[in-house]
Formats: C-alpha cells, structure tokens, sequence
C-alpha cells in the first residue's frame, strides 16, 4: 500500500507527521509558509485521512512503510505521536533521514514509576474504553486536552476541530494501534543511539507531552537542542505559528557538521 501524501514547495524535503487521530490537513496553515522554502510533504498516516489502513498499526509497520515511499535522504517532523514515528524511524533508517523536528512529542508518552512526565495509564484506558462507543466524542475530548492551558484556547480549539473534521473519521483499528503506542512505547532508552541533528520543541503549558519530557528528549538525544515556545500547549505549530516556524527555519538552514 501506499500512504495520501500532499506535496507542496521545492526545496529540501520537508515530511511532517500528524498525531493521534489527526491528518495531514491539521499542518494546513503552517505549510503554506514552510512551502516557500522546502518541498513539502504532508502525509496522512495508515488509517488516517485519505490513507489505507495498515493490518496492524505499530510503529515499526508505520515506519517501515514511510521507509518505503520515502526513498531518498529526507528531514522529519513529527507532532506528539508522529513524534514517535520519527524517532522509531530515524533509528530503523539512520542513513535515510538527515534532520529530526519534534514537536511537543516524548519518548514516553505513559507515566511509569520512573517516568512522572506521562499521562496516567488510567486516562489512557478510559479514552480506549470511550472511543469504542463514540469515536468523534472521544477524539473531541483528546482535542480540548490538546489545547487546555493555551493562550487563546477558545479560538485555538475552534480551528483544530474544523480542521480534524474537515476529512473522514479515523479507521477504528488504527486509533487502536496508536493508543496502543501511546500507553506502551518507551524509548528514553534508545535516545542515545539516534545521531541525526534534531530539534526539540515543547509547549510551556502542555499538559499532554510536558515540558519536562521534551527536555529529557533535547538532552539525552546526542546532536539535538530544546526550545520552549512560551504561552503555548500541545499544538504549537497552530497557537504560535510565526515563532514555530522561526524555529523550523533556523534549524533546517543550519549547515551540518
């Protein structure tokens, strides 16, 4: 199979990667503007979008088949889940990715006994037990999590659920696959061997992937940097878009050592 992807730009290849019951779409404003420097791809991941769904959906079956259609050397950008993805993907394929931006995302999404910075396993449990009975509500209820604490939240929450549901509903077995992720994934422990230049960034007040889990990400990594991008919670790239990109260009137009 192959994945829905949106191209726009020329440039250096750009791929960004959605979150958890998300599509490419929700990149939509932000892309406009990074189009005018990179290609940009926007991908709808399995299940998601206009994408096909995988037979299961894990992070190595979702990061082998991006592998797949993107063949040649290419820089990532992954939000919250797709975060993950990247990671996972940039340890699978070392010599395919060049650059890594991750974006209020963390290596372990759960709280362990050893890991505060995570969502309690119990929410966790609950939105899988929801999203049986009424997937839009659940992915509703994720949304306002997303956006709680933010400057402007009202308005902010306005435009990610226009967004979200401008496109179809999420197959039901690839929400499945990636709460799945989210509650069981941990890899703090893999940080270290995963070489490609990265850049972090957290949400001052992001109560779904914390501060605190970016910057164990932007110190354990071994060629990144952290940034926090002050007033905003878990969708950055939309509350905060002008200092968002800012970033982005700045790290994506520094010359590789």
């Amino acid at each position: 199979m192959s994945l829905h992807v949106e191209v726009t730009g020329t440039g250096k290849p750009l791929i960004m990667l959605h979150g958890w019951g998300m599509h490419g779409g929700i990149w939509s404003d932000t892309v406009a503007r990074l189009a005018q420097h990179f290609q940009v791809h926007c991908v709808d991941l399995p299940g998601h979008g206009a994408s096909e769904p995988l037979a299961e959906f894990t992070l190595d079956g979702v990061a082998g088949l991006l592998a797949v259609q993107f063949d040649k050397p290419i820089n990532v950008c992954g939000w919250s889940l797709g975060g993950q993805v990247a990671l996972h993907w940039a340890m699978r394929e070392p010599e395919q990715i060049k650059r890594l931006i991750l974006v209020t995302s963390t290596p372990c999404f759960a709280e362990r006994n050893d890991w505060p910075f995570g969502m309690p396993q119990q929410t966790l449990l609950q939105f899988a037990a929801d999203m049986e009975k009424d997937i839009n509500a659940t992915l509703r209820r994720f949304l306002g999590l997303q956006v709680r604490g933010s400057e402007h939240e009202r308005e902010l929450l306005a435009e990610l659920r226009e967004r979200l549901f401008g496109r179809d509903e999420p197959d039901i077995d690839a929400l499945r696959g990636g709460l799945a992720i989210l509650s069981d994934s941990d890899l703090r422990s893999v940080l270290p061997k995963i070489m490609q230049p990265a850049l972090v960034i957290a949400g001052e007040r992001d109560k779904l992937s914390p501060p605190e889990a970016s910057n164990f990400m932007a110190l354990s990594l071994p060629n990144a940097r952290g940034v926090t991008i002050e007033g905003a919670a878990h969708a950055p790239f939309i509350s905060h878009r002008e200092e968002f990109i800012g970033y982005v260009m700045e790290f994506m137009n520094e010359k590789q050592a």
